[in-house]
């Protein structure tokens, strides 16, 4: 690996050495007790003409940081309402990192006896490199699951096969605080549904990611960051919510941690118990023949979830640390499919029905530890992180399918089967990043091994006079597993006062065998065996015209690898005549990601942004070869696909007591791939999707909310094609006990309007489709905030709910 990369680290440092220098300042803002205070501003501004460089907000324990900065005289200044202003003497910036010693803002006890204030975070907050969706900043997320949380974010799509797209691109990867969460499709999908709002803190949504990251997944990465406190001494919460739909779902919530000087000790446990429901209806128009698909399902469901770690602090400079987490999931469905059977010459005179009554139970365990090792000290950070993870999922379905004459009074024939899906997955990282001063910029270079064993049985039975016996043929177990060996290197600095670049390259080695093995020995096929060498490079440039004017231009190089939830070729179906299967046979898609993007006055985010991609994965409906009725679902790879897209991001206050926020996402996609004998997709569509929340400062310290989205019609997948359809939420908080109690009300989706609709064609197969699931409830949330705060409860708002925090720039 060694000879691949010494070129490109001789190359970068080499090409650099020519540019000029940059530094930076660190500082913290604290309170006379020494405690970090949170959401404070902070400028820096020129000593020569008092003209502002840079603005910040601190973090919640008081941090704040200044980048890519030239060397000169400056001065701070630190304001939050209800403290008194602070202003630093002139500071001589010479070294390329300085730490600036603690600001201590103090208490204006004049203004303190006629106001109080609150300190609340921006609902969204645009970094240069991220936009972060603040879970806790919304009543509306009240109750509410990672799933749908994600249908809130700003340039999230989910679609009604709960497929994630950001910015219009598939192939995003969900991240849980910077760990990878290797599940996909309905594995996934579970498991976000079983991660509360009262567990999550906030969303990183990170859609063009530099040379450090892993190089998997065209739309970027999304983090899901949990709460975890950082004031000292012991802190918690406890929280439970109850909502209502057709059916009731809740959970309850504890998290708690302690810290001192030497360690942090943190944890959580969750449980979660509700019935979930889908209802979806299908015309399909196939070979003379007309289809009428109903399909109702249900889940009652319970989880148990928690996570233990300890931060052990070695010394100033180093800190060692270990985090286990564990899920389990049960759940008992029912999926009730009906189907229709006519001719198209005749479709009001029905042939025959069938019926597929479903029963499944499904167990889904996952539990991963990590060992994390961080140094730093002064131009130096070195990070090491060792993961281990075990999923263990299996699922027991039965299935019923009977033909009914048209009456549905005769059983004119039946095929009754039940299948069994064990899966196992393994997946182990080792994980080495460091960081330097270089040429007065930043260096950072390190390298990744990853490896993940899926083991996928399935084991398909005849049931014959109440007897299950095992059909040979339509049983096979497949194994895949993917080794992944990567290198990077990435270099940032500034250019001038108000030019800043950052570049990097990511070499990976692909080494994956997809082995699939029939229990017939006629039926064995060779395995599928993926090794090769790809190289992301990746580059950026900032233009900084003043200081509320900032413009920046973006681009990337990513992989979409086929997952073993789509290569597997196992037949899961809802009937004998629906069904899915994966392709072993998929390649892996490559997209190169350019954007253009403007912030205005720290706060207003605009984005343009275009995506080539070649051999796009994609979700495919077509006819089956052998029975004319029967249709499924499939994955292959198209040819190309171009992704345009347009992204506003805008807070903005109305008045003092109404501020409001509004994301407006537009996009066109060309979808192109030939596939021999008339399957052809030559699909062009444009999308908008539109999302605002107003909150309200009412009295007797009540806040109100109205939040909302409305997207129009677009294109899911390859070739579906879906109607608009939009949502309308309510919700009201008030706080007690000292602002330590937190209440919430919401009723979400009042309108009922976020189901979907839309059809597909393809090879000979039209298919008209709608649906929807349990999205209108009323939903009560209450929490309790214990142990030490260092946000002092104020009255009258900051401002800064809607203020977008940056860093540098």
């Amino acid at each position: 690996m060694s000879r691949y990369l010494m070129p490109v680290f001789i190359l970068m440092i080499a090409s650099m050495s020519i540019i000029g220098q940059q530094s930076s300042i660190l500082g913290s803002v604290i309170n006379e007790n020494g405690e970090g205070i949170g959401f404070a501003t902070v400028i820096l501004k020129s000593a020569k003409d008092s003209v502002m460089v840079k603005a910040d907000i601190t973090d919640e324990s008081g941090g704040y940081v200044f980048e890519r900065l030239e060397k000169g005289n400056y001065f701070i200044e630190s304001n939050l309402l209800g403290m008194i202003d602070y202003r630093s003497d002139a500071i001589a910036l010479k070294e390329t990192t300085s730490n600036h010693p603690p600001i201590v803002l103090k208490e204006n006890a004049k203004l303190i006896e006629e106001v109080v204030v609150t300190a609340a975070r921006a609902i969204i907050e645009v970094k240069s490199d991220r936009t972060i969706f603040n879970v806790q900043g919304t009543i509306n997320s009240a109750g509410d699951n990672g799933l749908n949380l994600l249908r809130k974010a700003p340039g999230v799509l989910v679609d009604n096969n709960n497929n994630i797209s950001v910015l219009g691109r598939s192939g995003v990867l969900i991240y849980v605080d910077g760990k990878r969460i290797p599940l996909r499709g309905d594995d996934l999908t579970i498991y976000l549904q079983n991660m509360t709002s009262e567990q999550i803190d906030k969303i990183d949504i990170i859609t063009n990611p530099g040379s450090k990251y892993e190089a998997q997944g065209n739309a970027g990465i999304i983090d899901i960051r949990l709460k975890k406190d950082k004031n000292l001494g012991g802190n918690g919460s406890i929280s439970g919510s109850y909502g209502h739909g057709r059916y009731g779902q809740g959970n309850l919530t504890a998290n708690g941690n302690y810290r001192n000087k030497s360690f942090n000790t943190f944890g959580s446990l969750g449980y979660n118990k509700g019935i979930q429901w889908n209802k979806m209806v299908f015309l399909n128009y196939q070979n003379g023949l007309l289809l009428d698909a109903t399909n109702l399902s249900t889940s009652d469901y319970h989880t148990i979830n928690g996570r233990l770690g300890t931060d052990f602090y070695l010394s100033k400079k180093s800190t060692i640390g270990f985090l286990v987490s564990a899920q389990e999931n049960k759940s008992e469905g029912k999926n009730d499919n009906f189907n229709y059977i006519s001719a198209q010459s005749r479709p009001g005179i029905i042939d025959s029905v069938l019926i597929a009554l479903n029963t499944s139970t499904s167990t889904r365990k996952q539990t991963t530890y990590n060992i994390n090792y961080a140094y730093e000290s002064g131009k130096n950070r070195l990070n090491i992180d060792l993961d281990f993870g075990k999923y263990r999922n299996i699922a027991n379905n039965s299935q019923p399918n009977l033909y009914y004459n048209p009456a549905q009074t005769e059983v004119i024939s039946k095929n009754i089967n039940s299948y069994t899906t064990p899966v196992n997955i393994d997946i182990a990282t080792a994980k080495l990043d460091y960081e330097t001063e270089l040429l007065g910029g930043s260096l950072g270079f390190g390298s990744k091994i990853s490896n993940v064993i899926t083991d996928n049985t399935f084991l398909f039975y005849n049931i014959i006079n109440d007897e299950a016996i095992i059909n040979n043929k339509r049983s096979n177990q497949f194994k895949y597993e993917e080794m992944v060996y990567a290198g990077y290197v990435n270099y940032a600095r500034s250019l001038s006062a108000k030019w800043n670049m950052t570049a990097g390259l990511r070499v990976e080695k692909t080494d994956a065998k997809g082995d699939l093995t029939a229990f017939l020995p006629e039926l064995e096929e060779e395995p599928v065996v993926f090794d090769y060498y790809s190289y992301f490079p990746s580059a950026g440039l900032t233009y900084q015209q003043s200081p509320e004017h900032l413009y920046s231009i973006n681009y990337g190089r990513r992989i979409n690898r086929p997952d073993y939830n789509i290569l597997n070729p196992f037949r899961e179906q809802i009937s004998e005549l629906s069904y899915s299967r994966g392709n072993k046979f998929l390649q892996p898609e490559i997209v190169n990601n350019l954007e253009i993007g403007y912030t205005l006055k720290y706060r207003y985010s605009f984005k343009l942004a275009y995506s080539l991609t070649s051999n796009q994965i994609t979700r495919l409906i077509g006819p089956d070869d052998i029975d004319p009725r029967a249709r499924f679902i499939s994955w292959d790879n198209l040819a190309t696909q171009k992704l345009y897209s347009f992204n506003v991001s805008a807070p903005f206050d109305v008045t003092k007591w109404w501020n409001a926020y509004m994301n407006l996402g537009v996009s066109y996609v060309n979808n192109q791939a030939d596939y021999g004998n008339g399957a052809v997709v030559d699909v062009q569509a444009g999308s908008y999707n539109i999302y605002q929340q107003h909150t309200f400062t009412l009295p007797n310290k009540f806040k109100g909310e109205i939040s909302g989205w409305y997207s129009g019609p677009g294109v899911w997948g390859g070739v579906f094609l879906y109607d608009d359809s939009y949502s309308l939420n309510l919700g009201l908080q008030r706080k007690f006990l000292q602002d330590k109690m937190n209440v919430r009300l919401s009723v979400g989706d009042i309108t009922y309007q976020t189901g979907w609709s839309g059809y597909s064609v393809f090879n000979g197969l039209r298919s008209e489709g709608r649906g929807n699931w349990d999205s209108r409830r009323a939903t009560i949330s209450i929490s309790y905030d214990f142990g030490n705060s260092n946000v002092k409860s104020r009255k009258r708002s900051t401002g800064i709910e809607n203020e977008s925090k940056r860093v540098g720039s």
